[in-house]
């Protein structure tokens, strides 16, 4: 990142010290998955994925049940409510943050990104919060995985959260048969894995249909993707606990924190520990929720 982009990050928030999660962006082209991918991941539909979701700027999401807000390029946050933004102007937002109880979050926080390709949304709006992300969860439609204007982007992202991410190919629904996935996912390797982490197909449209029917959900490939990105997860943790230093000192990739209120005070779990939960509606009407007994969690949740 440049140390433009570093400075417009370091004015709408100030840097963390101290030991904390590490934070991953979803990002694609325009109505490439992402949001979808991340309520797949939170077991909750924690984002709006109709049109206008792809107008909204970056969703940071943590864990917590406090309202959402919008913070502007100055750090002043606003009541708001995601459903209620169609038509608001983001030319002075920094990025809107949301709570969310969502078991994952206790081992990352997320960042759901405006499309690459929006053209009603300038570059810059994403650009300027990449400063804050370790990794990222790159979402491309099988159907035209990896096009051109992808791997353009990607080339200016630091290679050191190139190494922290993983390409999720979308859309596996849409191909013939499993050995048009093969021969997708076999290209895209050859293509990409020396910029990512990992590479992997889901079908986000299955997965969440599967609802309790085992075979669908593991066909979708839903469960073994959030599963590696939990691996991915845990590896980038245990590199920020092991740093003598604050990694916001010595990386350009973390420029920017949440506060103080967001910091970990313990290292995640294993991630084999750990399984995918289905989406599930989300209730946003603030209430204060009962603490839920361990019996009453789902097998599938995300569980520490």
């Amino acid at each position: 990142m440049t140390d433009e982009r570093l400075a417009d990050s370091a004015d709408f928030w100030p840097p963390m010290r101290g030991p904390r999660l590490p934070r991953f962006a979803l990002m694609g082209e325009f109505s490439a998955g992402k949001s979808t991918l991340a309520n797949l991941m939170l077991g909750v539909t924690a984002l709006p994925v109709q049109v206008v979701a792809t107008q909204l700027p970056p969703v940071w999401i943590i864990h917590g049940s406090q309202p959402s807000v919008i913070v502007d390029l100055a750090g002043n946050e606003t009541s708001c409510s995601l459903e209620d933004l169609a038509g608001t102007s983001f030319d002075e937002v920094a990025f809107i943050k949301l709570h969310c109880e969502a078991e994952i979050l206790r081992h990352c926080e997320l960042i759901d990104m405006p499309g690459t390709s929006d053209p009603n949304m300038s570059s810059r709006v994403w650009e300027r919060m990449m400063s804050c992300a370790d990794g990222v969860l790159w979402c491309s439609p099988a159907t035209q995985a990896w096009r051109q204007s992808e791997a353009a982007v990607w080339e200016d992202v630091d290679p050191q959260v190139q190494a922290n991410s993983m390409l999720v190919l979308t859309r596996a629904d849409m191909l013939q048969n499993e050995a048009d996935k093969a021969k997708v996912l076999r290209r895209i390797r050859s293509e990409a894995a020396a910029v990512f982490a990992d590479v992997r197909m889901v079908s986000l449209a299955q997965a969440p249909d599967a609802r309790e029917d085992v075979a669908p959900w593991r066909d979708s490939a839903a469960a073994h993707v959030v599963e590696r990105f939990l691996v991915l997860a845990a590896r980038v943790a245990g590199a920020l606990e092991a740093s003598a230093h604050d990694p916001l000192e010595v990386s350009t990739m973390s420029a920017c924190s949440l506060g103080a209120d967001h910091a970990c005070t313990a290292p995640p779990e294993a991630a084999s520990t750990i399984v995918p939960r289905r989406p599930q509606a989300r209730r946003d009407a603030p209430r204060n929720r009962p603490t839920r007994d361990a019996s009453e969690v789902s097998s599938r949740a995300v569980m520490p």
